[in-house]
């Protein structure tokens, strides 16, 4: 049932009402409300319908519980890009629309900062696309250039997400696992977990479209080396395979690592699409703020996919996070830029947490990036 309900107003100001009538009658739809076989979910997100992320969050709204699941930093942002939001918020220009492929004054600056790094001019308009977080680049990477029969190698254990968005692009995930060594009388590193390369290869075949590579890696922390990403890159060459590079801890690198960028490998930036996070780089997960980095002709496509999802991202945001960028691109040769001061800070935490693991009788993973610890819990015999 529905109530038309059109006011008439006559000369001396008299309501009058239309009187409730069955739906039925104007639309002339059955009387019986039987369920339909027709209004089902799509056959592409069956079963993907789980997610251990919002189990935890629920699990974890009891204020006695402690999450130790989801990836939030314990860090405050720097107080100037607080600062930054809070001016931008009051001038009404900037609390508008914004260009859809990513605010002019960001691209502009991620532009100026990753051509320090890939020692080439990078197009902001064309080569970079800001998104709705990392999450939303890896979705747009994967549905603009992953086909239904494709397959895409991801390496175990993976980002939760990996595996459903290359299901639901139709594709076949492929999984190939980082194998421990033997870590007797010294302490667990991350840089012990490792690819077999005779194993890695055998999973690339001509129906492999893409491999999903994360460095820094999250959960266990591991900075791939250059001799483990030039694997990699010499069989994406030879089998002409798309490299998905999640880059998102690229900031968090400890003593004794150096975070490398497979897309500045020779033949690789014509191929790989790097993805990068405002809320790790910044500690503001909740501004929600990704992007990706890539040649032209592959990022056009990611752009199809987000003109037709979620259009743009939010103005202010981006017009505070660039202005954040700017303070630290003319700051990076200072030791106590924001870029080289997180990692310094977040590896006193680390340390004190290995240490309290080892005192409770565990061996952690000691990560070499990221800001994760694994120890297997199994060992206090709960």
């Amino acid at each position: 049932m529905f109530l038309a309900q059109r006011r008439l107003c006559s000369l001396d100001s008299r309501a009058k009402f239309l009187k409730t009538i069955s739906s039925s009658k104007i639309l002339g739809l059955p009387t019986s409300a039987k369920m339909s076989l027709k209004i089902i979910n799509a056959k592409r997100i069956e079963g993907l319908d789980s997610n251990v992320w919002i189990e935890f969050t629920k699990l974890a709204a009891d204020p006695s519980v402690v999450n130790l699941g989801q990836g939030l930093p314990d860090i405050s942002p720097p107080i100037y890009v607080k600062e930054k939001l809070s001016e931008i918020a009051a001038i009404d220009s900037l609390n508008q629309y914004t260009r859809g492929f990513g605010h002019p004054s960001l691209v502009k600056a991620l532009a100026c900062l990753y051509e320090k790094f890939y020692q080439n001019q990078i197009n902001p308009n064309k080569e970079i696309l800001v998104t709705v977080g990392a999450y939303g680049s890896l979705f747009n990477a994967i549905q603009g250039l992953i086909d239904e029969g494709d397959e895409v190698i991801i390496i175990m254990p993976f980002y939760d997400c990996y595996e459903p968005m290359v299901r639901m692009a139709g594709a076949t995930p492929v999984f190939i696992p980082l194998r421990s060594k033997p870590v007797d009388g010294k302490k667990w590193s991350s840089s012990d977990w490792t690819l077999d390369p005779q194993e890695l290869a055998s999973k690339f075949n001509s129906k492999t479209k893409a491999i999903i590579l994360n460095t820094p890696h999250n959960p266990i922390g591991k900075v791939y080396t250059k001799e483990e990403l030039q694997v990699i890159a010499d069989l994406c060459i030879k089998y002409d395979t798309l490299c998905i590079s999640d880059e998102v801890y690229e900031w968090l690198v400890y003593t004794g690592n150096k975070h490398l960028k497979i897309a500045t490998f020779p033949g690789m930036w014509e191929r790989t699409i790097t993805i990068g996070s405002a809320g790790k780089t910044f500690s503001v997960t909740g501004w929600k703020l990704g992007w990706s980095i890539g040649p032209h002709h592959l990022i056009k496509h990611l752009q199809t996919v987000q003109q037709n999802t979620i259009y743009t991202c939010a103005t202010p945001l981006q017009e505070a996070l660039a202005q954040a960028f700017w303070i630290d691109i003319k700051r990076m040769d200072d030791p106590e830029c924001y870029f080289n001061s997180l990692p310094k800070e977040l590896e006193v935490k680390r340390d004190r947490m290995v240490h309290l693991l080892e005192s409770l009788g565990l061996k952690p993973i000691v990560p070499d990036g990221g800001y994760f610890i694994i120890a297997d819990v199994s060992l206090l015999g709960l």
